[in-house]
């Protein structure tokens, strides 16, 4: 929930003081509201973050005896949670395959040709039935990580992919090795 519109490393940043403040859900569920808008402010949109993270720890423990539900249809029930964050929930809490669509996972399943859809239900559908059901939450963490690191929006560094060689979308991105590596601040070529 933090990481929207968020870098991770920012995210790892505030979460140490904020679970140290908070250390169960009761915990949140009887914080004051401007309290936690304080503590996750550098993560943007923290009035709607803040709102959110309350009102899921409450319902948690009203309505699931202080305990994260382990389905998608009872977490996506929880204020602020969608089926992106719950997916990734389900695969690193539960152990329960889950695919994790985001903006670099849609663009990367319509750049390797699996779909042209852009609709982010649609797009975890037809992934999920490309790709074996244990392998969807470890190819969610890697499509993700390539989107980041990689296969950018706007200039993908194809030059250092790992992939290029089975990729339909070779060329879209910088070809030159060493350009490829500026892409991608480093002097690593992932091939």
């Amino acid at each position: 929930m933090l990481s929207a519109q968020c870098t991770d490393k920012r995210v790892n940043q505030v979460t140490p003081p904020l679970f140290k403040k908070y250390k169960s859900v009761k915990a949140f569920a009887k914080a004051d509201l401007e309290d936690i808008e304080r503590l996750i402010f550098s993560t943007g949109f923290y009035h709607s973050k803040a709102r959110h993270i309350k009102g899921l720890s409450i319902k948690i423990l009203n309505e699931f005896g202080g305990e994260v539900p382990a389905t998608l249809e009872e977490l996506i029930s929880l204020p602020g949670v969608g089926r992106k964050t719950a997916n990734v929930v389900l695969g690193h809490a539960f152990d329960i395959p889950g695919i994790t669509v985001d903006t670099h996972f849609g663009r990367l399943s319509r750049r390797f040709g699996w779909t042209s859809e852009k609709d982010p239900v649609k797009v975890e559908h037809i992934v999920g039935e490309l790709i074996p059901q244990q392998e969807w939450t470890n190819l969610s963490q890697r499509m993700i990580w390539h989107g980041r690191r990689i296969c950018h929006s706007r200039k993908p560094a194809c030059g250092v992919c790992p992939v290029a060689k089975i990729c339909p979308s070779v060329g879209i991105g910088e070809m030159n090795v060493e350009k490829a590596m500026l892409l991608v601040k480093t002097d690593k070529d992932f091939r």
